[in-house]
């Protein structure tokens, strides 16, 4: 055995360290590398290096005076001292705003407000734990609602709510008084088509049998109460108008970028090109930093569980419904990018719903600009948000188990496993973001130029037939004023404005939303002097980006995103794409149901 003779004087003082790093290296050298060479040799179990024990020795030492000092009050209590110096600050700016801009147009009391409550509470759960708060309430809930709702017989639980849901129809809709064109006898007509439209897209079902009547009851009513909200009070015009111009706000940073490439009267011209396509790429390549830092895998999970418990819907179909009147069609696919190899077919029915069923923030505000009723065009945003979700359950059922049903766990993906920090990811975002750009252009401008080559064969063909007069030539446009008249009737549309609403309707559809929405506001076309009645339920018919030529985006953007389901993306998208127009006719339907004189002044 050898001696401990070779061992400096200072591995005397840490004798229990000695001989556990004796029979570690013994350790390792029995079950680790051996030297080939003396491997016939007996190996001493305690033989040790001199020269490495010595080192090994200092650095236990360095670091058991380490472990004995202790770290400061600031560095052991740093976030304490910052969360309190950000609620300091933000009581300072709460009470400032309040009294100096309360008044103030654009600034006011209540969107600081709600901030501030916001703030407070993320402070307050930072030290006191959720379940503290949600026990109780849960407690109340099951012992209140629920034991309700248990002795109800369970085949009683969706004709009952289906009446619920009804009677709150009929009170909102025939208790106001009439004014002007805005009759019960309209209201009962926007009343029965709605009606009429959930029973076709019953009848349309793919399974009417295994329909979610639970997320399609509780969709429509809270669409309608949403509409309520909005339109009836300003406080919830002014929620919603504030998050759409924050989310405006946000895609109109990348004309700072444009403005650098190339200049400023090329950044603030209205074409497509310069206006949306770099607004997507800056947005796409936000989402994919966001994604690595964590936080949108945290909002995911948060959005997945509400929507879970309250639509029984997945939590990918529910960050991209809420996200989608905000961003886009083409910018809310990205959220769930890591998700989409994983989705079934009903959730990519229901992403490409959400996608035709409503705007973006970022052309939102040019048309508040153009002179339309921004009330209606963010009311109508919001409101698509539940009915996608009710629409497209009816129109395509789940049949399988999608993965991010009430609890979210974001698959890996090879892409991410390679990204080394934040700006990494923000520089293949940037990538993935001009590929995207790329297919949106090359898929409008093909889809377009087809839809155009319909209409020149139907101009030549209706010559032959006398309908080449101005006004009435033969296109999709003209055939669809026509098929649509029915459908103008039931959306409540005066008698006088029908075949006028149809037209936009067609316009909407065959071309784009932006092209109808500059007919309506053009002083020298007849949709300037329609009833404001008629004029308000075609801005919500409207208001989506259910057209041909978004068909051929999103059909691109989600096969670049996930290549391997390009067969599927094309196997939903015409039912998808027909889900998308349904959503904004209800909205339009709900909104002759709500209309009131006051509406139109209150911009």
């Amino acid at each position: 055995m050898a001696t401990n003779d070779n061992i400096e004087p200072s591995a005397s003082a840490y004798p229990a360290q000695t001989t556990t790093l004796q029979q570690q290296s013994s350790a390792s050298t029995d079950t680790g590398y051996p030297d080939e060479k003396n491997a016939s040799a007996p190996v001493d179990q305690y033989a040790v290096d001199p020269e490495k024990q010595s080192t090994r020795v200092g650095s236990l030492r360095a670091d058991s005076d380490k472990s004995n000092q202790r770290p400061s009050f600031l560095s052991r209590h740093w976030k304490l001292f910052a969360q309190a110096a950000a609620f300091i600050l933000f009581t300072v700016w709460w009470i400032y705003g309040l009294i100096k801009y309360r008044h103030t147009d654009g600034k006011g009391w209540l969107i600081p407000t709600l901030i501030y409550i916001c703030i407070c509470l993320r402070v307050f759960f930072n030290f006191v734990p959720s379940s503290l708060v949600m026990r109780p309430v849960r407690t109340a809930w099951k012992y209140t609602a629920v034991q309700v709702y248990d002795r109800i017989p369970t085949k009683l639980h969706h004709p009952l709510a289906a009446l619920v849901a009804l009677a709150v129809f009929l009170i909102g809709t025939f208790v106001p008084e009439e004014t002007g064109d805005n009759t019960r006898a309209n209201r009962a007509i926007s009343i029965f088509g709605l009606v009429v439209m959930l029973a076709l897209l019953t009848l349309t079902s793919r399974d009417w049998k295994i329909i979610p009547w639970r997320t399609v009851i509780g969709g429509m009513l809270s669409q309608y109460i949403i509409a309520v909200f909005v339109l009836r009070t300003r406080a919830g015009y002014d929620i919603f108008k504030f998050i759409s111009d924050m989310a405006g706000a946000l895609l109109g940073f990348a004309k700072d970028g444009l403005i650098f490439l190339t200049d400023a009267d090329l950044a603030n011209s209205p074409w497509f090109l310069t206006s949306v396509i770099p607004a997507i790429i800056f947005f796409i390549a936000l989402v994919q930093m966001l994604y690595h830092v964590g936080f949108l895998a945290w909002f995911i999970q948060k959005f997945a569980v509400f929507f879970f418990w309250s639509l029984r819907v997945s939590g990918a179909e529910a960050i991209v419904a809420s996200a989608t009147p905000f961003i886009g069609q083409g910018e809310s696919a990205v959220l769930i990018r890591p998700f989409m190899d994983h989705l079934t077919k009903a959730e990519i029915h229901q992403i490409m719903t959400c996608g035709f069923a409503t705007i973006a923030g970022s052309v939102l505000v040019a048309y508040i600009g153009m002179g339309l009723n921004p009330q209606a065009l963010v009311s109508s945003c919001i409101m698509s948000i539940p009915a996608t979700l009710a629409v497209s359950k009816m129109r395509w059922p789940e049949t399988e188990e999608p993965i991010t049903m009430g609890k979210v766990e974001v698959p890996k993906n090879e892409e991410d496993e390679h990204t080394v920090n934040a700006l990494h990811a923000f520089t293949n975002g940037s990538w993935l973001g001009l590929k995207i750009g790329a297919t949106i252009v090359a898929c409008l401008l093909t889809t377009i130029a087809f839809v155009a080559l319909i209409n020149g064969l139907l101009k030549w063909w209706g010559g032959y037939w006398g309908l080449n007069e101005p006004g009435l030539v033969l296109s999709i446009q003209l055939i669809l004023s026509r098929v649509l008249y029915p459908v103008a009737w039931l959306l409540g549309v005066p008698q006088q404005d029908l075949l006028l609403v149809a037209e936009l309707i067609g316009t909407k559809v065959v071309i784009n939303e932006f092209k109808a929405f500059a007919d309506l506001v053009d002083s020298k076309k007849p949709f300037i002097h329609m009833l404001p009645r008629s004029k308000l339920i075609a801005t919500y018919a409207c208001c989506g980006f259910g057209n041909i030529g978004s068909l051929g985006i999103q059909i691109g953007v989600l096969s670049t995103i996930s290549p391997k389901r390009s067969g599927d993306v094309v196997t939903v998208s015409i039912s998808a794409f027909f889900c998308g127009v349904l959503c904004t006719l209800t909205s339009a339907s709900i909104a002759g149901m709500l209309f009131n004189d006051g509406m139109m002044s209150m911009t």
